[in-house]
């Protein structure tokens, strides 16, 4: 099992997540912060499970997040 774990509350709004991982990741309006589509949140963090063919695109969100704070567990 995969997962994305995703620090929101330090997101800082730079959109590379959502152009690097479009299904997954989407900004949002009212706080400029990203948002991990069709995730749960455990206290301030978005945590989804994801299958193997996603990680690629999502290690490159992650890599790509300025702040880090993004992670793909596996």
């Amino acid at each position: 099992m995969v997962k994305i774990v995703h620090y929101r509350n330090k997101c800082i709004g730079c959109n590379s997540c959502v152009e690097l991982a479009p299904a997954f990741w989407g900004m949002n309006e009212e706080d400029g912060k990203s948002n991990l589509k069709g995730s749960h949140k455990k206290k301030e963090v978005e945590i989804l499970e994801i299958t193997h063919a996603d990680v690629e695109e999502n290690e490159k969100a992650a890599k790509d997040c300025p702040v880090n704070i993004i992670h793909v567990l596996k």
